[in-house]
């Protein structure tokens, strides 16, 4: 009996690369839909810092990635500057109608190779790489833009928060350290509807914390 999944995904994120390159371990019966996102604008709707815009967390981002990619024997290195602008290989994907082998080949120049896509160049050497020509048409159109948005708006309604993520009858499962749940999920539908899990799902917020506006003494 097959399944369905959606996978949320932006490639300026390392751990999408490191569950992507995990697949292998999903089921063949699992219908997974492939879904690129803009990381961005989950940032903008939640009111959130993504891991690279806390300083302690970058750092421990880069060498977490690098250390279990040398530890298992995955490729990694990190693009010349990060964060960077993903728009573009994100519509390229889109472009492509998002087929594994090509999302594979962007991650593999990003995070495998340490590839530069923020530049013209870097980005042209990604595109000459894999063959693609005319691709200011392809990724400037008006459905490719309109899609991406559409992806990025499905996520967020979905209740997305961060990337990557596995949205799977109607669970999501968050990062690359919930590959094992998901798993487990997929094997066993009523994992979350165990009592604890739903007595978790429930867990009343003693207090909340208060916005506080720091304003600059002049």
């Amino acid at each position: 009996m097959s399944s369905k999944a959606d996978w949320y995904f932006d490639f300026i994120s390392p751990y999408a690369y490191l569950q992507f390159k995990h697949f292998h371990r999903l089921p063949s019966s699992l219908n997974l839909t492939l879904r690129p996102i803009l990381f961005a604008g989950l940032l903008d709707h939640w009111k959130t810092k993504g891991p690279a815009e806390i300083p302690a967390k970058r750092t421990q981002t880069y060498q977490y990635c690098d250390w279990y990619s040398k530890r298992i024997g995955l490729p990694f290195k990190t693009p010349p500057a990060h964060p960077f602008n993903p728009l573009k290989i994100l519509r390229l994907a889109i472009a492509l109608n998002s087929p594994t082998a090509a999302i594979g080949a962007i991650f593999d120049y990003v995070w495998g190779e340490g590839g530069d896509t923020h530049s013209e160049e870097g980005f042209k050497k990604l595109c000459d790489k894999m063959a693609i020509k005319d691709v200011a048409a392809l990724i400037g159109s008006k459905e490719v833009k309109n899609q991406l948005h559409e992806n990025t708006a499905q996520a967020i309604k979905a209740g997305v928060y961060g990337v990557p993520t596995f949205h799977y009858e109607g669970d999501l499962f968050w990062g690359f350290d919930t590959t094992e749940m998901f798993l487990e999920r997929i094997n066993d539908p009523f994992l979350l509807a165990q009592p604890e899990m739903l007595r978790l799902a429930d867990l009343p917020a003693a207090q909340e914390r208060k916005s506080i506006n720091v304003k600059s003494k002049s």
